[in-house]
């Protein structure tokens, strides 16, 4: 099963693929998805749309995962991680792809064992984990590391049947 994970963000929304193969996380593809050259949010929000058509159409995932709304001290970004998030999940709707949500807390415990987890050991663990070398952008970690929660949580309600 193909799983796509998404990281909205009102100018790199990153993408990480992997596939679930048994009890095995497999690596297939992530990056990030370039807005910020569009120029203000009217702009970007289209670019953040077809971009994740596009990846849609390429991969052909079963299922997605994204993180659900948090707080941001920031008001304004809230606002506009909350219209990039949008476009993304409407993105996801118009492909059929079956939506699962997970709070930040969760996504991080599911990859590096505790739910305060740093970006930097988010992104340490997502590469260990799908044993990956070199770098890794933090949207496109973060993306892994929401795809990775869905595949231990959808592992475990499999286990529940």
């Amino acid at each position: 099963m193909l799983i796509l994970g998404i990281d909205p963000g009102s100018r790199y929304t990153g993408y990480g693929v992997v596939r679930k193969s048994g009890s095995e996380i497999i690596y297939v593809a992530s990056g990030r998805i370039n807005a910020a050259r569009a120029g203000d949010l009217s702009e970007r929000l289209p670019v953040i749309y077809e971009g994740i058509c596009e990846i849609i159409e390429e991969f052909e995932p079963a299922q997605s995962a994204v993180e659900s709304i948090f707080f941001a001290k920031n008001a304004m970004s809230s606002l506009k991680l909350g219209h990039a998030r949008g476009v993304s999940l409407l993105a996801l709707q118009m492909a059929d792809v079956p939506l699962h949500e997970y709070p930040p807390a969760s996504v991080k415990q599911a990859v590096a064992g505790h739910g305060r987890a740093t970006k930097d050991e988010v992104n340490r663990m997502v590469k260990m984990t799908l044993r990956l070398e070199g770098e890794l952008a933090e949207d496109a970690a973060d993306a892994l590391a929401v795809a990775i929660c869905h595949c231990q949580a959808a592992g475990f309600a499999d286990r529940l049947k």
